[in-house]
């Protein structure tokens, strides 16, 4: 994910993650640039919707 430099940006994807259905947790991690969320049934386009929404645009997703 491109474009996080601070504890506001990781707020915002947090809080717009949370929203999506299904999903339980939602970690952000600066450094990496990364959003690592579990729950069921969470649909990646919709995780990946929502970081948009926040303002961010994710690299790449991987769903197990």
């Amino acid at each position: 994910m491109s474009g996080m430099s601070c504890g506001s940006c990781v707020r915002h994807v947090t809080d717009e993650v949370r929203k999506v259905g299904g999903v339980d947790s939602v970690a952000v991690d600066l450094v990496a640039s990364t959003v690592t969320v579990s729950g069921t049934g969470v649909d990646v386009d919709l995780v990946r919707s929502a970081i948009i929404e926040a303002g961010y645009e994710p690299a790449a997703a991987v769903a197990v």
